[in-house]
């Protein structure tokens, strides 16, 4: 681990004025950036660190809504009354990532911000558009099992890693920032990650310095059914190579609304308003789940070692959407 500056924020300001130092980032419970700085993944000239912020605490809103700080860990969240009634897709993604030990430390901005585990990424070694801009993708062509289907590019194909964001992005979550020049703003989670394209080293839509403050969740609605569903290599401890997160409300034999979103599959938690217009409306048949699938999978590519993703994938959506229509 290379040398580096430590500064403890007393303030959320006093933070974004520290941070705006090139080479600069914010530590929390640190799970993913210690991990990338003993390899040398990562190697911030300063370290911010925002723990003692007063950014724990769930709060809810009169709009029936929900504020999760940035800080919350990721237990506490999970274990809510308030997420557990409400978002229980979400608590069962929470509970479906890392180990205990890890869900006590990862905070919720630090979950949002954690970054791929491709093994090209973490392997200084080898070359990485992500790691190093212009270096090349190693994973196109070599052993690429984990990664994504949807979302990729020529210079990158990593998959983004957490089942959080994942069910944050069904549930149309909100994130609230605070800038360095004082200013505040509140980012859609669908316009919030990038695509790789050309610069897959820029991975979401936050400016040097920005610090995430908060998340924000909509009122629930209300008669749905959540599910979350996660396929992987064994039963704890690994990531997802497709999950499912889907809230789906019922009108009889009729979907009347539908939320998905997809881990494993894309090169950030993935959602297509394709799959959901084909389900809104239409009768809960396995000629409408099929319908779902094609649209999800409609420009899906393999690289080779993870073709299998794309029948899995089309599978377990269709699964998911027997459990969450009762069909």
């Amino acid at each position: 681990m290379k040398t580096f500056q430590y500064a403890r924020a007393d303030s959320a300001e006093t933070a974004v004025q520290e941070a705006i130092a090139q080479g600069a980032k914010f530590i929390a419970g640190g799970t993913n950036l210690l991990d990338l700085m003993k390899l040398q993944v990562e190697t911030p000239e300063k370290l911010v660190d925002i723990t003692r912020l007063p950014l724990g605490e769930i709060e809810q809103r009169e709009d029936g809504g929900l504020t999760i700080g940035a800080l919350v860990p990721n237990s506490d969240l999970a274990a809510d009354r308030r997420v557990i009634d409400g978002y229980e897709v979400l608590s069962r993604a929470l509970l479906a990532g890392a180990s205990g030990q890890l869900r006590n430390k990862a905070t919720t901005a630090g979950n949002l911000l954690q970054r791929t585990r491709c093994y090209y990424f973490y392997d200084t070694a080898s070359p990485c558009n992500k790691r190093e801009p212009g270096s090349g993708c190693g994973a196109i062509g070599g052993f690429n099992r984990i990664l994504a289907v949807l979302g990729t590019s020529e210079s990158c194909i990593a998959s983004h890693p957490s089942d959080m964001a994942v069910a944050m992005r069904a549930l149309d979550a909100t994130i609230v920032t605070l800038k360095s020049d004082g200013d505040r703003r509140r980012i859609a989670i669908g316009d919030f990650y990038r695509l790789p394209g050309n610069t897959p080293h820029i991975e979401t839509a936050l400016e040097p310095g920005e610090l995430i403050t908060a998340i924000e969740l909509p009122a629930p609605v209300e008669g749905a059914k959540h599910l979350y569903r996660k396929v992987r290599d064994r039963a704890s401890y690994a990531f997802a190579l497709v999950s499912v997160a889907g809230v789906v409300k019922m009108d009889g034999d009729t979907i009347a609304s539908a939320a998905l979103a997809f881990g494993g599959l894309g090169t950030m938690p993935w959602r297509d308003a394709g799959v959901e217009a084909a389900l809104v409306g239409q009768p809960a048949t396995t000629a409408t789940f099929e319908a779902a699938a094609d649209a999800l999978l409609a420009d899906a590519r393999g690289y080779g070692s993870n073709d299998f993703k794309i029948p899995l994938a089309r599978r377990t959506l269709i699964a998911s959407l027997r459990d969450l229509t009762g069909r």
